[in-house]
């Protein structure tokens, strides 16, 4: 079975960077399209970014676009989420996710995603 564990959180001010990791064990990444969620207190969880099997095709939610960036290590087995400028309401528990595909494409549906991880409390605040 897939496991998936994200490292990387913690409390940071407004402005500033955070790079979180998801990296698999069980099984290879290499057949999975990744994808990473928010969820904050009281809010339904929602896609940030999500990255395709090669890493040729990314996808960001528009209040993230410009400010993070999600890449992946095949090898590594290894996803990240760069966070730039980060903002009070970026504040969220961050999930990775592996959607099992055979197409070269990602998409930010959580009921897409086969496995999930616990997750990285992300704190922005000064």
């Amino acid at each position: 079975q897939l496991q998936l564990v994200e490292s990387g959180g913690g409390l940071v001010q407004p402005g500033g960077s955070l790079r979180l990791s998801c990296t698999a064990s069980g099984y290879t990444l290499d057949y999975y399209a990744m994808g990473w969620f928010r969820q904050a207190p009281g809010k339904e969880r929602e896609g940030v970014s999500c990255i395709s099997v090669s890493g040729g095709s990314t996808k960001y939610a528009d209040s993230v676009k410009g400010r993070f960036t999600i890449s992946r290590d095949n090898a590594k087995n290894t996803v990240y989420l760069e966070m730039n400028s980060l903002k009070p309401e970026d504040t969220a528990i961050y999930h990775c996710a592996a959607d099992v595909t055979v197409q070269d494409m990602c998409v930010m549906t959580r009921e897409k995603y086969d496995y999930w991880g616990r997750g990285a409390q992300v704190t922005v605040s000064s």
